[in-house]
């Protein structure tokens, strides 16, 4: 008899942290049902309270008083933690208001891109001066409005360039045109603009260009689903062990995250996947085949499978992932890093990784780079691989920070 679990995931990090920006943004106050609770969203949080924002938080909701004329201090300094959203979407969400704001955020974040959209912004017309390395944190924003009008984006390092910009646009006073010449990760995009329309905007996508009105936003209550990305660690250990099958409610048909594509992955390799509009299940069949997979839309799970990877029956090759050297950590680097200290035969490209199947060896300490998804990812492969650790387990706590007590539980469920 296969042993069914079902799992409750908590609220997803991309769409908690839109859901804030968006509340910040809007005519009213808006309630976030199931917001994610963890280390990122509480740093948005914060942040939006520093910059003047009224953020009420009790469990299972919290409540933003939006200010459609911007943030309600006029000179804030803001701490954006390890958070990519936070770090990218608040000077976006300030430069609509009148003030002086400063950012800063961790070595880590510090370290990753935000020259694309620094430069979009500067076009726009908005005073943006970074502090130390240009393109990188520290910044600050001396703002006085936006006008708006048309530019054009390169988004193919970030997602979260385009989308800043886009729930930009209705704050603006004449609204937004943005072409974008490259894109990775479109599905996080779809989600974006999903967002903004239930929050009352109106853009449009014409080909590569997308437009917005200046319509402002309309505050709402909004419940806030189960993260993919998160999800995928239940999905990838039910998948590889024969006689479990794992069911995550809140996720299906009609989930805004593309990153739930990743069953279909699970599905080539010989997983039985059911999708439908309450949730979704993934039941294992006792093998995994290899396979070659393009995961540029669903990268963040790019993790996910290399660590699942030496178990299928053949090589598994992962394409087109190039922007996840520029995440927590170089992502695709770190895969290759501790699947080699496994004993794993494992070969790598600018943008690909392949990974041959083998038997893990441990004891191993894993080498994390502060990454929560490396962590995640291999608490996968510690499945059939005695003796594993982590340099770094708590790092979890940017996006799940009892993962190790929930996957333990699922593991002896």
């Amino acid at each position: 008899m296969v042993a069914v679990t079902v799992i409750d995931i908590p609220g997803s990090k991309s769409v908690t942290a839109r859901a804030l920006f968006l509340a910040a943004a809007a005519e009213g106050t808006t309630t976030l049902l199931r917001p994610l609770v963890s280390d990122d969203t509480e740093g948005f949080a914060e942040g939006l309270t520093a910059l003047g924002y009224a953020v009420r938080r009790e469990p299972g909701a919290w409540h933003i008083e939006g200010r459609p004329e911007g943030p309600g201090a006029d000179t804030a300094e803001v701490y954006c933690r390890d958070g990519a959203t936070t770090a990218r979407f608040l000077p976006t969400l300030v430069a609509a208001g009148r003030g002086t704001y400063r950012f800063d955020a961790s070595a880590q974040m510090r370290r990753r891109p935000l020259g694309p959209l620094s430069t979009a912004l500067r076009e726009l017309g908005v005073d943006l001066r970074h502090d130390g390395k240009e393109g990188h944190h520290p910044l600050a924003v001396h703002a006085s409005g936006v006008k708006g009008g048309a530019l054009t984006l390169d988004a193919g390092q970030s997602s979260q360039y385009l989308t800043a910009l886009l729930m930009l646009g209705p704050l603006t006073a004449d609204g937004l045109d943005i072409t974008v010449t490259d894109l990775v990760s479109e599905p996080y995009v779809e989600i974006t603009l999903a967002m903004m329309r239930a929050f009352g905007a109106d853009v449009r996508q014409e080909g590569r260009t997308y437009r917005v009105a200046p319509t402002g936003y309309r505050a709402r209550t909004y419940g806030i689903e189960p993260d993919a990305s998160t999800a995928s660690y239940f999905f990838a250990a039910a998948a590889l062990e024969p006689g479990r099958s794992v069911t995550v409610p809140g996720l299906g048909t009609g989930a805004l995250q593309g990153d739930l594509a990743f069953v279909e992955v699970l599905r080539r390799m010989g997983a039985e996947v059911e999708i439908t509009e309450s949730g979704t299940t993934v039941r294992s069949t006792g093998g995994l085949r290899g396979l070659t997979v393009n995961m540029r839309d669903i990268s963040d799970t790019m993790p996910t499978l290399a660590a699942l990877a030496p178990f299928a029956d053949g090589p598994v090759r992962i394409e087109d992932v190039a922007n996840t050297r520029v995440k927590e950590c170089d992502r695709l680097d770190a895969c290759a890093e501790n699947l080699r200290r496994l004993g794993i035969t494992v070969r790598t490209g600018p943008d690909w990784i392949e990974i041959h199947p083998g038997t893990p060896a441990g004891p191993v300490e894993i080498a994390t780079h502060g990454d929560h998804r490396i962590v995640m990812s291999f608490a996968v492969t510690a499945l059939r691989t005695p003796g594993i650790t982590f340099d770094d387990p708590g790092c979890v706590k940017k996006t799940f920070p009892d993962f190790h007590r929930v996957f333990d539980t699922f593991v002896h469920s």
